[in-house]
């Protein structure tokens, strides 16, 4: 099997803490196409994980304004992440896109230019994107795919709880073995990380 080359990639937007509470609320956006049942068991993931409350909202189509074809036919992950901030009603505290479509962005350096090779990262495939700290993020399964369903639905637990902790203010954590790792273009450090936030990424969220 040909292996995927994968990047959990994020905004950083200088990562701060950001208050929760238990009456925090999450909305989950599922885009068609995502399975009612993994949408419904990632709600009461979250949920758990970061004691706070999720609300499913309607499945919608993907943003036709994100979708662009140049080196396949696949979304705009910022351009997704924008839409939803902006649609995001006020009820609703945070905005969680779920799709199984393949999602792009570019890749940038410290000082804020493309990558290079530029024809590389300038549309570059991903699992994931966030604001952080921000209120809107998208989820894609595309990249997370493996026979194995236990492990593939984990990925996406994985990449679900790193996204969204990302919005509430965490920044990659050297910790390997934390969920908030970053993932540095390799599907094996999501696999060999833990579904859980290591002590100093706890200290951070609470």
């Amino acid at each position: 099997m040909k292996k995927i080359v994968v990047l959990a990639f994020i905004l950083l937007l200088g990562c701060q803490k950001k208050r929760i509470t238990n009456d925090t609320i999450v909305g989950i956006q599922a885009y068609k196409g995502f399975p009612k049942a993994k949408t419904d068991s990632l709600a009461k993931t979250i949920a758990s994980f970061y004691t706070i409350k999720t609300i499913i909202l309607p499945e919608i189509d993907l943003p036709k304004s994100a979708f662009i074809q140049v080196k396949s036919a696949r979304y705009r992950a910022d351009s997704i992440i924008n839409i939803q901030k902006k649609q995001k009603k006020d009820t609703i505290d945070y905005i969680l896109g779920l799709t199984h479509k393949d999602i792009s962005t570019t890749k940038k350096d410290k000082s804020g230019k493309t990558k290079e090779p530029s024809y590389k990262y300038e549309d570059w495939g991903i699992m994931g994107l966030a604001y952080c700290p921000g209120n809107s993020c998208i989820i894609s399964s595309f990249r997370l795919q493996h026979k194995d369903e236990d492990l593939y639905f984990l990925r996406i637990k994985k990449v679900t709880i790193h996204e969204l902790g990302h919005n509430l203010g965490l920044p990659h954590c050297p910790n390997k073995k934390c969920v908030m790792t970053d993932a540095v273009e390799s599907i094996a450090t999501i696999d060999n990380a833990s579904l859980a936030l290591c002590s100093l990424c706890k200290q951070k969220i609470q």
